[in-house]
């Protein structure tokens, strides 16, 4: 990263101990740093210039930051990211085994696996083949006689995997949660959002001069005509949908998404597009009805749709399928849309190794495959058994925070307690795993396979509508380094790889744990009751279960959480966008907070072992802020605050911490402290 995201004034020294409330410390020796790393505490990570009063994760993290380096192949590096590695070549091992073996049952499991990522590592065959696994498409868009046929083939495109200006989804009705229903969002733009097409600061003028010099380029290398004029053309119609397209701050609002349409209303949003042909396409002719998330984005895109000319919407959809299977294809269209995509657009300097991108392709296409092997060889029956127990004793103390909260009335306490009690963990892996045998994989079919893995994919969705609801469904695999909320399920999830250091350590003692994955815990059931989340009741439904004055209150306080976040400076141009990373500034402050209560009550009274001079409070502390350690590439960094609703890492620590007045007692905060917050202006929501 061009620029250090590390605030703080210089003063004091590493801290190992109780120092961390004075400015001065005693230098650890080699068996205490040994006790302490053990412990999960990272100390070689701390930074003794550094005050926590000023800037608690630069104290924690300082040295990291310093001296760490972001891989070429990366624009970001930190726990995260780091662990990302390690389930990756963790994948890798068990990916080889098995394309190393020799007369592999066909069709079986073990022969997709490992045929797919052949066809990802064969890069003499890819090369060979240049442009042409996209050459049924480009004729097929080519072939198209009127605008009835090119919205068959607009469905057609989302179905193999293509881009399209409409994304269309199956998914829980957000106001009946026991049936599934179809959905449309907005989409059909290349750059990361609706603002790279309009604002007219230097960097996104050089931004879209590059994109439209990189479409020019990617025409000429795929051998298509009229490659400049192409260019201008799908540029011009990216611009006119993205006139359109709802900002993030507005699709966050689940109220506002949520527009059902009879089918046969459709027209009156956009009459000069085929919907009948649409959605027929697609499979879902038979349905009545439709929720469409941004409607006046509908309406634009019928706008659009009706403005340009036949011509141009070939050249469009094209462009579309270009893109979209630009790196499954030559060495040439693979390097010229990963220098635009990542080197120019998020400063990343050098390709990901081939065999970190066939990972990839297996875990997206077959990922609950390796899974099964993945947690069989790393994830323990004890893992998940430690893990159970800390989600409930999170639940218990998020039960407990609700009694004690003192602007909430009682009514809307035994609502909020309910759906409390609903929640559904799941932890490490599916009870009931993915069933892929009728998916086809070929070794010397990459495009092809990414095709059919689409096709199977959206087939897999249209077979639910009129079925139950598949409560055993994951959305992420286990090898996934994250962890989720749905909503209209009311569930909590983690997959076995974020269960690891220095989130979750089975040799780390309480505090360290609490602070790391139990603040991963609470983070994800905060989203049961942040902004969004909140709107939702205990079945999943879109539903208010507030008094008018209890949510007043709570909005009120989400109001305070966005100001703070927005005075966040990440460059001397750049704030946070305290309105788009609300719901996870809200997640963020409620982990840490029930993490600290849930510690707490684990002590039963007790008072918490000092070890090598830190307290527990110490430790819990320093477990919750080494978790965020990250470091951004500047290019990826801007791109993130514009996009991401998660806020850069140092805010992820210090946000929710300047909130908390035990971090005050711990670390004896003064007003004269940077990260000093006056009582009546800290928020405390759960």
């Amino acid at each position: 990263m061009k620029k250090l995201i590390v605030g703080g004034l210089c003063a004091s020294a590493l801290v190992l101990a109780a120092c961390s409330q004075t400015d001065t410390a005693q230098t650890p020796t080699a068996e205490a740093v040994q006790k302490a790393l053990g412990s999960g505490i990272e100390l070689q990570n701390f930074d003794n210039s550094i005050r926590p009063q000023d800037d608690f994760y630069g104290y924690v993290n300082g040295t990291w930051l310093k001296t760490a380096e972001i891989p070429a192949d990366r624009t970001t590096t930190g726990a995260f990211y780091d662990l990302r590695e390690k389930a990756q070549a963790d994948v890798k091992a068990i990916i080889e085994e098995l394309a190393a073996t020799d007369g592999l049952e066909p069709g079986s499991d073990e022969q997709k696996v490992a045929d797919l990522y052949r066809s990802m590592m064969d890069t003499d065959t890819i090369n060979k083949l240049g442009v042409t696994p996209l050459k049924g498409e480009f004729d097929a868009i080519a072939a198209l006689a009127d605008k009835d046929e090119l919205s068959a083939y607009i469905a057609h495109s989302q179905i193999i995997g293509g881009g399209t200006p409409l994304a269309f989804y199956i998914s829980v009705d957000a106001k009946d949660s026991s049936r599934y229903a179809t959905h449309i969002w907005q989409y059909g733009l290349s750059l990361p959002d609706r603002d790279y097409y309009f604002n007219d600061a230097e960097r996104f003028v050089k931004i879209r001069e590059g994109y439209l010099a990189h479409i020019e380029k990617m025409f000429e290398l795929a051998g298509l005509p009229n490659a400049k004029a192409s260019a201008e053309t799908v540029m011009a119609m990216e611009t006119a949908l993205a006139e359109h397209h709802w900002t993030r701050v507005q699709s966050r609002d689940s109220e506002k998404r949520y527009n059902k349409y009879n089918v046969a209303d459709l027209p009156e949003l956009a009459d000069s597009f085929n919907w009948a042909r649409y959605l027929d396409t697609l499979g879902v002719a038979g349905e009545k009805a439709i929720i469409i998330n941004q409607p006046s984005y509908i309406e634009g895109f019928g706008k659009v749709f009706g403005e340009y000319d036949l011509d141009a919407w070939k050249t469009y959809m094209t462009w579309q399928t270009l893109t979209h299977f630009a790196g499954q294809l030559s060495t040439e269209l693979d390097e010229e849309n990963f220098d635009f995509f990542a080197r120019q657009l998020n400063g990343q300097a050098e390709q990901k190794a081939r065999w970190k991108r066939g990972v990839d392709k297996v875990n997206g296409d077959l990922g609950e495959v390796v899974g099964k092997v993945y947690v069989k060889r790393h994830f323990t029956p004890e893992a998940k058994a430690r893990m159970s127990e800390l989600v409930e004793n999170l639940r218990r103390a998020y039960g407990e925070s609700i009694d004690d909260l003192e602007w909430m009335s009682p009514e809307t306490k035994v609502k909020a307690k309910q759906k409390l009690a609903a929640f559904t963990p799941k932890i490490g892996y599916p009870d009931r795993w993915k069933d892929y045998s009728t998916l086809e994989v070929k070794a010397d079919d990459l495009v092809g396979n990414s095709m059919r893995a689409a096709k199977w994919s959206h087939a897999s969705e249209v077979a639910k509508l009129g079925g139950p609801i598949q409560k055993w469904e994951w959305y992420m695999t286990p090898q996934t380094v994250n962890a989720y909320y749905n909503p209209t399920m009311n569930e909590i999830v983690f997959p076995a790889a974020i269960l690891q250091p220095p989130f979750f350590n089975m040799e780390a003692e309480d505090a360290v744990n609490y602070g790391g994955i139990g603040a991963v815990i609470g983070h994800e059931m905060g989203h049961g009751f942040d902004d969004q989340g909140s709107r939702y009741d205990g079945d999943g439904n879109l539903k208010n279960w507030w008094t008018e004055a209890d949510l007043k209150a709570f909005q009120e306080r989400g109001s305070k959480l966005v100001k703070q976040y927005a005075a966040y400076q990440v460059f001397d141009d750049l704030n946070v966008n305290g309105k788009l990373t609300l719901g996870e500034n809200i997640g963020d402050l409620s982990g840490a907070t029930i993490a600290y209560r849930a510690y707490q009550m684990s002590l039963d009274g007790q008072e918490a072992p000092v070890i090598d001079g830190m307290s527990g409070d110490e430790r819990f502390f320093i477990g919750f802020t080494q978790i965020w350690r990250a470091k951004y590439k500047e290019e990826a960094l801007r791109n993130r605050v514009a996009t991401d609703p998660h806020s850069p890492s140092q805010f992820r620590a210090n946000g929710p911490l300047a909130n908390m007045p035990e971090f005050y007692e711990t670390y004896d905060v003064k007003p004269t402290d940077a990260m000093y917050i006056a009582p009546e202006d800290r928020v405390k929501i759960w």
